[in-house]
């Protein structure tokens, strides 16, 4: 059920994104949730959806600008570019992923272990 949380988080965090704060959190809650097993294993689930939404975006992000940069004949720069905001994307992803993980903790916390 961990990748079903993460995956489903990850969605949630997608479509909640428009919601600067709040959005991370809840899709972490939900990924938490989901995934179940205590808070430990909510932590891991809601940053792991947090991350693997940075880590989309900066491969779509990067790949569009180098794409766009080659239909240029610059395939150098727009690789440069692409590749620099994808860094900054993945390192801004962090704060995604911290909040998911606060979202997951709380979520995997209310659906503990089932012994």
């Amino acid at each position: 059920m961990l990748l079903v949380g993460i995956l489903v988080g990850f969605v949630a965090t997608v479509f909640l994104s428009f919601i600067p704060v709040l959005g991370p959190i809840l899709g972490g809650f939900v990924a938490g949730v989901i995934a179940g097993g205590g808070a430990g294993r909510g932590l891991l689930a809601g940053f792991s959806a947090g991350i693997a939404g940075a880590v989309l975006l900066a491969i779509l992000i990067t790949s569009g600008i180098g794409f766009f940069g080659s239909l240029l004949d610059l395939p150098i720069i727009g690789g440069f570019v692409g590749g620099t905001i994808g860094v900054v994307i993945v390192i801004l992803g962090f704060y995604s992923g911290f909040l998911g993980l606060i979202g997951g903790a709380v979520g995997g916390a209310i659906r503990p272990n089932k012994k």
